[in-house]
C-alpha cells in the first residue's frame, strides 16, 4: 500500500532519539526558551519579522481571528470571505468569533482563488476580510489578491499550512497578507506530530496573539510590552499582574516538545520540499498527456512545495474510473480537502445563506488526492503513473 504519509518525521530515527534526549534532559517541558528559539528560526525562514507558535494549525486560525477582534480590526457580523475548497478549521473560527462566512468560489485550474473570482464576489458582498487557502501547495494570484484587497480596504489573510515553501515569481506563500497559519501536523512539509505558526510583520498584532495564546496574560511579552500595558491598565506591582488577564484568550500554548522537534524539522525542510516537488515532476509529466485528468496550472508559481497530488478528472464517470484504478493499486486516496465547504453538516446548521460555487463543485465531484512524501521509492512513483497512463 501506498499511504498518505510514510513517517511522523523526515529522518525519523534520528529525529526520534534526538527528541528521546532532549526529554531526558529537559528540566522544564512547558513553553518555554525552546519554543521562542523554534519561533526565531521559523520567522528567518519564512523573511517574516514575528511568528508566534501554537499548539496546532487550527488554534493558529482560531487566535488569529480573535486577536484582530480584540484589536478593533473585526466586529461581529462583519463578512469574511474565505476559499470555498477549504479545511473546516479557517470556517468554524469565523462563525465562533459571531462573523459572517462567505465563500468565494476556486477556479479548477488552479484549485485556488484568482483575483476575477474574489472581485465577483466583491460585486455582491461587502468583506471585511479575505481568508485564503493555498491548496495543496498551489496558490492563486496573491499579488493581484493582495492589490485588490488594498485597494478595498480588506484584511488579507493566508492559510499557509499546505504550501510551506511555495514561492510565487513576486514572493513566498504565506507573506502576501497580513498575516499567515500554518501547520506542523503529521503529513504536513515539517511535523511537529501536533503544532502550527502564524506569521506577521506586524508587532501590534503579534503582541496580541501572544495575549490570546496564553488566557490573555501578558506573561510571554517583552517586558516593554509588559511595562506598558501595565501602565495602561494601572496594575501597580508584579504580584498583582501575576493574574491580571487583559483580553479574551484561550490556552493555545505547545510545549517545549513542539519547539524541539520544530527545530529539528526545519533543518531537514529544503531536502524535503526537493524531494516532494521531484515527485510531483515526474508523475505531472503523465497527467499533462492524459486528456482525461485537468492539468493544474502553476506557471505563476515559481517554486512548487507539493503537500499532496491532486487528481482532477473532467467528469464523475471519469472520476470514478481513476478512483477505481488508485484504489485498486492500493494508493490511499482521500477528497480534495473538504471539498465545498458549504455541503458540510457544521455548514448547514450554522449559516443560512448558499452561494454558486460551479469551479468548487467541479473539484469536489470530480477530484481526490493521494500522498506526495519524501520517502516516497521509485517503485511507488511507478505505481501511481501506471494509475495515470
Amino acid at each position: 500500500m501506498i499511504p498518505l504519509m510514510k513517517n511522523t518525521f523526515l529522518n525519523e530515527f534520528a529525529t526520534k532519539r534526538a527528541l528521546a534526549d532532549f526529554i531526558l534532559r529537559s528540566e522544564k517541558l512547558s513553553m518555554g526558551t525552546t519554543c521562542a528559539e523554534f519561533e526565531h528560526q521559523f520567522a528567518q525562514k519564512q523573511e517574516r519579522t514575528e511568528a508566534v507558535l501554537f499548539n496546532s494549525g487550527g488554534s493558529a486560525n482560531l487566535a488569529l481571528l480573535q486577536a484582530l477582534k480584540n484589536l478593533g480590526k473585526l466586529k461581529n457580523g462583519d463578512k469574511i470571505g474565505f476559499s470555498a475548497l477549504t479545511w473546516s478549521t479557517n470556517v468554524m473560527p469565523i462563525i465562533q468569533m459571531g462573523l459572517i462566512p462567505v465563500p468565494v468560489d476556486c477556479d479548477r485550474n488552479t484549485l485556488n482563488v484568482m483575483a476575477y473570482q474574489l472581485e465577483d464576489r466583491l460585486k455582491e458582498e461587502d468583506l471585511k476580510a479575505f481568508f485564503t487557502t493555498n491548496v495543496l501547495g498551489f496558490a492563486g494570484d496573491l499579488d493581484n489578491i493582495r492589490k485588490l484587497c488594498d485597494n478595498r480596504g480588506i484584511l488579507f489573510l493566508e492559510d499557509n499550512c499546505e504550501a510551506l515553501g511555495t514561492r510565487l515569481h513576486n514572493g513566498r506563500t504565506g507573506n502576501f497578507g497580513l498575516a499567515s497559519t500554518f501547520s506542523f501536523f503529521v503529513a504536513h512539509h515539517m511535523s511537529t506530530i501536533e503544532g502550527g505558526m502564524l506569521c506577521t510583520d506586524s508587532e501590534e498584532l503579534a503582541e496580541m496573539l501572544r495575549i490570546v495564546r496564553a488566557n490573555g496574560w501578558d506573561r510571554n511579552l517583552t517586558a516593554k510590552q509588559q511595562a506598558g500595558l501595565r501602565k495602561k491598565h494601572g496594575i501597580a506591582s508584579e504580584f498583582q499582574a501575576k493574574y491580571t488577564f487583559y483580553d479574551l484568550g484561550y490556552n493555545l500554548r505547545p510545549t517545549e516538545i513542539t519547539g524541539f522537534l520544530g527545530i529539528e524539522q526545519l533543518k531537514y525542510l529544503d531536502e524535503n520540499i526537493r524531494k516532494r516537488d521531484e515527485n510531483h515532476r515526474a508523475i505531472e509529466a503523465y497527467i499533462i498527456q492524459n486528456e482525461d485528468i485537468v492539468n493544474i496550472k502553476h506557471d505563476h508559481i515559481k517554486d512548487l512545495s507539493p503537500f499532496a497530488l491532486p487528481i482532477i478528472c473532467k467528469s464523475q464517470t471519469l472520476k470514478s474510473k481513476y478512483f477505481e484504478q488508485f484504489s485498486g493499486a492500493g494508493i490511499e486516496i482521500r477528497p480534495v480537502i473538504a471539498g465545498n465547504i458549504q455541503n458540510q453538516p457544521f455548514y448547514h446548521k450554522y449559516c443560512d445563506k448558499s452561494f454558486s460555487l460551479p469551479e468548487t463543485d467541479f473539484i469536489h465531484n470530480n477530484g481526490f488526492y493521494c500522498g506526495n512524501y519524501p520517502e516516497m521509492t521509485a517503485s511507488d512513483i511507478e505505481t501511481i503513473i501506471s494509475c495515470i497512463i
